[in-house]
C-alpha cells in the first residue's frame, strides 16, 4: 500500500481533515452572511492600538474585498495543510497530525478575528 493510501485509511487524519474542511466551509458562509452590500460606511478592516492616548482604538475603514481575504486565507490554510501533511505522512505520522492540527488553530483564530472586524462595524 503506498504512502498516500496509507494517508487516507488513517482514521485520525481523516478527523482532522474533515475538521479543516468543515471550518473552512463554515468560515466562508459565515463571512458572506455577516457582509451585507447597504453598508456605505464602508467596513473595519483594522484595529490597531497604540501606545499614545489619543490613537487609542484607530480603526481603519476598508472595502468588503479586504474582508474576503478572509475566505481566501482559510482556503489557502486548508490546501498548504493539506499538502504538507501528505508530503510528511511518508516521513513521520504524528508530524502530519500536529500539522492538520496547527491548521485547525489557526482556522479557529481566523473565525475569532474576522468576527471581531465584523462586529465592530
Amino acid at each position: 500500500m503506498t504512502s498516500v493510501a496509507k494517508y487516507f485509511h488513517d482514521r485520525l487524519i481523516l478527523l482532522l481533515l474533515s475538521v479543516n474542511i468543515f471550518m473552512t466551509f463554515a468560515i466562508s458562509i459565515f463571512i458572506l452572511a455577516q457582509l451585507s452590500t447597504s453598508h456605505g460606511n464602508g467596513y473595519i478592516v483594522q484595529c490597531r492600538d497604540c501606545s499614545n492616548l489619543a490613537d487609542i482604538n484607530r480603526f481603519t475603514k476598508g472595502s468588503v474585498t479586504e474582508l474576503l481575504a478572509f475566505i481566501g486565507f482559510a482556503l489557502l490554510i486548508l490546501v498548504v495543510n493539506i499538502m504538507l501533511s501528505l508530503r510528511c505522512y511518508r516521513i513521520h505520522r504524528q508530524l502530519a497530525v500536529v500539522i492538520l492540527g496547527l491548521g485547525v488553530l489557526l482556522l479557529v483564530l481566523t473565525i475569532i478575528v474576522s468576527n471581531s472586524l465584523l462586529l465592530l462595524r
